[in-house]
């Protein structure tokens, strides 16, 4: 037998020899996955400082998607600058940990230390401030909003008031 038939044979019992058909393989892309646009982060940036005003709070809002990315950013008028990349890195912090951000509990107790440890190891990238909420939409997380201006409760409460308003619109348009 000829060596060029010998490797096609070879070559076609390997192929045919798979125990996995084409329908059996994983996907190679994400379906069906829910991707908060740049109008989606508007409207929580609106209701956000929506309900910073009503609580008397000049702030800066940041919201990110669900890999961090920045996809709307506002500084209401008097906020302070250093909360502008506070705001952000909360944003980020909590899309990306995929939960409120805070400081961490080491047995139970918050830690400072641990906190400022994943602070500096992150090159300033991550914060454990409170005031990053994840965005979350059909057990999804599909980005982040993080408030700098107030305490870290207040911040929160504002970052909770612009995600409910998408969520509120989400219901309505269905």
């Amino acid at each position: 037998m000829p060596l060029s038939r010998i490797a096609f044979l070879t070559v076609a019992l390997a192929l045919g020899a798979s125990p996995a058909t084409a329908q059996e393989k994983s996907p190679l892309v994400v379906r069906g996955r829910v991707q908060l646009n740049l109008a989606g982060a508007e409207a929580v940036l609106a209701a956000a400082q929506k309900k910073a005003a009503a609580m008397g709070l000049k702030c800066n809002v940041a919201v990110v998607d669900d890999g961090g990315h920045l996809l709307a950013f506002a500084r209401m008028d008097g906020a302070r600058p250093a909360s502008v990349n506070t705001a952000l890195i909360k944003a980020m912090s909590a899309a990306t940990f995929r939960q409120e951000t805070g400081p961490l509990p080491a047995k139970g107790e918050p830690d400072l230390h641990l906190s400022l440890s994943l602070q500096t190891a992150s090159g300033g990238r991550v914060t454990t401030l409170k005031g990053g909420v994840p965005i979350v939409i059909d057990g999804q997380v599909v980005g982040g909003v993080g408030v700098g201006g107030g305490t870290g409760e207040q911040d929160a409460e504002v970052a909770k008031a612009g995600i409910q308003a998408l969520l509120d619109a989400l219901r309505d348009k269905q």
